[in-house]
């Protein structure tokens, strides 16, 4: 199974090299393409003040952050986490930046750029030309943003996994012939997802063709045709 970290930031401000620091830090696990249903969602005290146009964007105040902890105390869970799945994010590289700074803060092994997956490329190479925000891409792709009044670390993630499914083929993306793929399609199978067409299609075989059909049959396969044999038993039972 293909695992997956989805993962969105919010921050004090847009440099990490100017002093800005992590406040929210949110992980969506995804595996094969599908969320689990499992997630990482911490606030941190980033030590320090946030600037006015960051809190105009995503509402978190100094006054909310100041009894949080700090990144130190969550790093541990939040590597544990991730382990050593790729990490998805839309234009990896600002919130890489702020992650490995905080890593490298407190001494910790920085998560190195090929172990991160950037949606926002995906969606340019898909959609050049186009503006390609996760706001755009959730309005191309009919995801629904009802649920988002500001930016939020969590529900950007969330969000960012159902346009990740999409960017990586939707539903249709291929069979899926995994242990979990195939246990999905038999309990949708079982649970009436499928069944027979509400208004069967005209046959389109003519009565010739089933007489020339019936002839061949009898002629090569004479009465061994198992389908002549259950015909047969069905005949043979009583009213």
């Amino acid at each position: 199974m293909a695992r997956e970290i989805v993962l969105d930031t919010e921050t004090t401000g847009i440099d990490p090299k100017a002093g800005h620091r992590l406040l929210e830090i949110a992980c969506v696990e995804i595996v094969d393409l599908l969320p689990t249903g499992k997630s990482l969602h911490r606030y941190c005290n980033p030590e320090r003040e946030i600037e006015a146009e960051a809190e105009r964007v995503h509402g978190i105040s100094n006054a909310f952050v100041a009894d949080k902890p700090k990144f130190i105390e969550i790093c541990d869970e939040f590597l544990e986490f991730v382990g050593d799945s790729p990490i998805v994010a839309h234009n990896a590289g600002f919130d890489r930046g702020f992650v490995n700074m905080e890593l490298e803060r407190i001494g910790r092994r920085v998560i190195p750029a090929p172990g991160w997956i950037d949606t926002l490329q995906l969606a340019q190479k898909r959609f050049p030309g186009m503006p390609n925000s996760l706001d755009a891409l959730c309005r191309r792709f009919k995801i629904s943003l009802a649920e988002r009044e500001k930016h939020g670390a969590l529900i950007d993630a969330q969000l960012l996994a159902a346009v990740y499914l999409e960017l990586k083929g939707g539903k249709e993306r291929g069979l899926d012939l995994t242990p979990v793929g195939v246990a999905a399609a038999i309990t949708t199978v079982k649970s009436g997802g499928y069944g027979p067409r509400p208004r069967p299609l005209t046959s389109r075989v003519t009565d010739d063709e089933r007489a020339a059909h019936a002839a061949f049959v009898s002629a090569v396969l004479k009465d061994k045709a198992i389908w002549a044999q259950f015909a047969k038993s069905d005949e043979s039972e009583p009213a």
